[in-house]
């Protein structure tokens, strides 16, 4: 079927020259994306499909442009009063959908529900747990303290939506779901979301910032690559993310689309069951009998799995020239990344030998699990990193799956070994460190999404220094310090990171962006400025 399915998307090529004649329409924008949403509550999931429909709908204090840097949003100003008491002046005459004014008491209110939303899969706590209390110094003025000096609140806050007390306090995440109380500051009204097919907007008029072009918006949920691609082929959509590689060839050389790219801050990588010393769950030895232990909790076993691993082959032949090799959680040029941190190269003999050392010269069975439809060329990455694994004496057997199955099995530690993503918005270290391989710890809001429940104190103690140290340089070599010790330690298995690619009209322009959020307000028509406030 997807055969078949591509076939008749580029075969559509010649139909599509007729359609794209015609901008699209001055008034609607009709998108498709490749990756599930799986709330509209905004405090729910930490995920990017999640944010990017967040921030059509919401807005934070802080925003960040296309290049992931800070910005102001809902906040005009902050600055450190004290060493821990942040101050934000608030923006004048900003209205919430229903025309309740937004104040101070909305910020209070809102930093007090992140901690509270129930069953949230990834929490937004980890931006709020250094607040101790909040302070509203008059309705356009709020101060913020925090248990220690905090250096990063400002980048913290351009993650957290920002709601209306009156409309939300006691909402559930259901009732945002259900449109009921989809309510907020940004750009786009909600009008109808049904859950795995699309979500409709309509431009908000009354909007403080930049005015959107369109009237209305038809945001669909498209995860199979093909379908996308036909889709924006056939002209029932304008604009598509994910733009599949086997595609992007030809799509590069048309006059009918347009393309457009950046690199990314998205680390695909493996996570480790660290948890289970005694076995892990789909580990076995070489004739499928228990082995008694976790192989993976020996240092050299994750080195050799590692080291196995031919990164550049991935990089060239599965992602097509659309990605970068990685060591570690960022681009070198990032905040806190390590500049001369090389990806790790292959080396199997050395892998080997190895797994030798360890113990297991035989090798063992595992299961190698992953999405089949959330990253780019997820389920070829993994069946490539099996075959990997194999010829090292590491039987893989592969599963890819769902990613709506997949994250809940995830999250509930039933897997060995399996490949995930982390997408940073703020190109800084600290936003990976803690959120995926610092100790699980619900109370500091750490290891929302470390899986693998990775710990290591020296990396939790550099990481919580880093986090209290105001002087940026000094930081700064706290964050490399923190990103050494997880590498070395192989706490995860980084593979590389991602170029974003989307695909249009010709007649659209598009505001590409490092976080790869896929947003109706950063598409215009091509002959048109970005709009004024």
């Amino acid at each position: 079927m997807m055969i078949s399915m591509r076939a008749a998307a580029m075969a559509a090529v010649s139909a599509f020259a007729l359609s794209s004649a015609v901008p699209a329409s001055a008034q609607n924008l009709s998108m498709a994306v490749g990756a599930q949403v799986t709330s509209l509550d905004p405090h729910y999931h930490a995920l990017s499909p999640n944010l990017a429909v967040a921030t059509m709908i919401f807005d934070t204090l802080t925003a960040f442009d296309s290049e992931s840097r800070m910005e102001p949003g809902l906040a005009e100003s902050w600055r450190a009063v004290e060493p821990t008491v942040w101050e934000f002046k608030l923006r004048p005459g900003v209205k919430f959908h229903n025309g309740n004014a937004f104040t101070a008491e909305d910020v209070a209110f809102t930093i007090a529900r992140v901690p509270q939303v129930v069953n949230s899969p990834s929490s937004y706590a980890i931006y709020t747990r250094a607040i101790e209390r909040v302070e509203i110094v008059n309705p356009l003025t709020v101060r913020f303290h925090t248990r220690s000096p905090y250096p990063v609140l400002p980048n913290d806050l351009g993650q957290v939506a920002i709601l209306d007390k009156e409309t939300h306090e006691g909402a559930s995440t259901e009732d945002f779901n259900s449109g009921k109380v989809a309510v907020g500051t940004g750009p786009f009204r909600y009008v109808n979301f049904r859950s795995g097919d699309r979500l409709e907007l309509e431009r908000n008029d009354a909007y403080w910032g930049d005015k959107p072009h369109w009237a209305r918006v038809n945001y669909r949920i498209l995860p199979n690559d093909a379908s996308r691609t036909a889709a924006l082929l056939a002209g029932d959509v304008d604009f598509i993310d994910q733009v599949p590689t086997s595609d992007l060839a030809n799509l590069r050389r048309s006059d009918k689309v347009r393309v457009s790219e950046k690199d990314g801050l998205r680390i695909i990588f493996l996570a480790l069951d660290h948890l289970h010393p005694e076995g892990s769950p789909q580990i076995t030895d070489a004739e499928g009998k228990p082995l008694g232990k976790n192989p993976l909790h020996d240092l050299r076993v994750r080195r050799a799995l590692s080291t196995a691993i031919d990164r550049p082959a991935i990089a060239s032949r599965v992602m097509e020239g659309t990605s970068m090799p990685s060591g570690q959680f960022l681009p070198p040029t990032a905040f806190g990344a390590i500049p001369d941190l090389a990806a790790p190269k292959a080396d199997p003999d050395a892998a080997k030998k190895l797994l030798a050392e360890a113990g297991y010269p035989n090798g063992f069975r595992i299961t190698l699990s992953g999405p089949n439809d959330r990253y780019m060329n997820d389920a070829r990455i993994v069946q490539a990193i099996g075959q990997m694994w194999t010829r090292i004496g590491v039987r893989t057997q592969v599963d890819a799956q769902p990613w709506t199955t997949f994250i809940s099995r995830a999250g509930r530690q039933e897997f060995s070994a399996f490949l995930v993503g982390w997408g940073s918005s703020s190109g800084e270290a600290s936003n990976p460190l803690r959120s995926l391989v610092a100790g699980y710890d619900r109370d500091k809001g750490f290891g929302t999404s470390n899986r693998g429940r990775y710990s290591n104190p020296e990396v939790d103690a550099k990481l919580e220094a880093a986090l209290r140290e105001l002087d940026d340089p000094k930081r700064e070599a706290l964050l490399r310090d923190a990103t050494r010790l997880a590498m070395e330690d192989v706490a995860i298995i980084p593979i590389h990171i991602q170029k974003n690619l989307w695909a249009m009209r010709p007649t659209l322009q598009h505001d590409s962006r490092a976080d790869e959020l896929t947003r109706a307000q950063d598409v215009r028509p091509a002959s048109s400025q970005p709009a004024a406030r």
